[in-house]
């Protein structure tokens, strides 16, 4: 009896035994090392060449991508008006589309109709404003004259010490640059193969409505990715087309108010200073110092005192101010209001990559950028740099 017992409570020992060797993890190798996990970031070096591969690449494809920018730019603001006239209306997306596409391409092709005539004019008379121009830097030329003597007196010295311009003296090689006539002949062919390239393309996604979303969420692995993405992808376009839309609307009063000011002042063309003001506004900051340039120096050739040429660019300057300290910060409001400093470097960066096509783009890709970093964590330190300054909390004052 003791020993089936004695039995018993063995094979119950041995079973207990059995089971506590499999539920403990095994044990560690004498004399080996752990494994140690690979790291998947990246390294600042590996981004720095990525950055550094990427902006060449946009300078050297500028021809090519600028008008795909574009397109989408365009895209984006008249997409709600597409998606608008399907759900009202029921009309199929190529069709406005196309009525879309056909109305910018008519509304370009008058502007620049209507500009031809004084656009010329000013192209004609370029030389009279150079002689202006050229004769102002006379007259300062003139009040320092000592300094103009001593430099003429230098240059005797030197060719008496050189035996002056003797027989062997080298023949003076002149280089004979292509005039503004030839340079724009040349440009004409692709600027109209890049304006056509950007309209069919334009048309193309407009037409195809809401694909570019369903690709979207087709594409994320997981449903919180889905609605990520979604949600920056409605955010972009609404941010962007209520800015460039808020902008133009600010930019067409500024041109009209310009333009206005400087007929009252008696300024030749003042249609066409209304439109450059209007464009030129589009560019933060160096616009509007071009545009002050522009109408000085005309306004120099056609009253002939600096005195009387000062008064439509402080006119200029009125409006610009008000405009950029007023107008905007109150109607675009805090949310799509600007780091000063980070618009003036994205303006300077992308018309050193593209032109000064790039300089009209900087702001518009500014706020895409700002959008995206506000969804993705590790981009929030430079979305806030984007930011304008915000007010400080209570507690942080504290």
């Amino acid at each position: 009896m003791r020993s089936a017992c004695g039995g018993d409570d063995l094979s119950e020992r041995a079973s207990n035994n059995r089971a506590d060797s499999l539920s403990a993890p095994p044990p560690k190798a004498i004399g080996l090392a752990e494994p140690q996990t690979i790291q998947s970031a990246p390294r600042w070096a590996i981004i720095g060449i990525f950055f550094i591969l990427l902006f060449g690449g946009l300078y050297l494809t500028a021809s090519f991508v600028l008008p795909v920018i574009i397109a989408l730019l365009f895209a984006l603001v008249m997409s709600p008006v597409v998606r608008f006239l399907r759900r009202r209306l029921k009309i199929w997306e190529p069709i406005s589309a196309f009525f879309l596409v056909i109305g910018t391409t008519m509304t370009l092709i008058f502007g620049f109709y209507m500009l031809s005539d004084p656009i010329s004019k000013i192209v004609n008379d370029a030389p009279r404003y150079a002689a202006a121009v050229d004769a102002q830097l006379r007259t300062l030329q003139n009040r320092l004259e000592r300094l103009q003597s001593a430099q003429e007196n230098m240059e005797k010295t030197a060719k008496n010490a050189t035996g002056g311009a003797g027989p062997n003296a080298p023949d003076e090689v002149v280089v004979k640059n292509p005039g503004l006539v030839e340079n724009a002949t040349t440009a004409v062919p692709t600027l109209l193969a890049s304006v056509g390239f950007t309209l069919v393309f334009l048309f193309f996604l407009l037409a195809s409505g809401d694909l570019f979303y369903q690709k979207l969420v087709r594409s994320m692995p997981t449903l919180a990715d889905k609605k990520r993405a979604l949600h920056i992808a409605h955010d972009i376009e609404r941010e962007l087309s209520r800015y460039l839309f808020t902008i133009t609307v600010i930019n067409a009063c500024l041109g009209i108010a310009v333009g206005t000011l400087l007929w009252w002042v008696g300024m030749p063309t003042p249609v066409v200073f209304g439109a450059l003001a209007m464009l030129l506004n589009f560019i933060p900051y160096i616009g509007a110092l071009l545009g002050m340039m522009i109408v000085g120096v005309i306004a120099l050739a056609d009253f002939g005192s600096l005195s009387e040429a000062l008064v439509p660019v402080l006119l200029y300057l009125a409006c610009t101010t008000v405009e950029g300290q007023l107008l905007t910060p109150t109607i675009v409001g805090r949310r799509l209001e600007m780091n000063a400093a980070a618009v003036f470097l994205s303006v300077a960066f992308w018309g050193w990559i593209w032109g000064v096509v790039g300089m009209f783009l900087a702001v518009p890709v500014m706020v895409a950028i700002k959008v995206f970093a506000s969804y993705v964590e590790p981009l929030g330190p430079f979305g806030d740099f984007l930011s304008a300054e915000t007010k400080r909390n209570v507690d942080e004052d504290e």
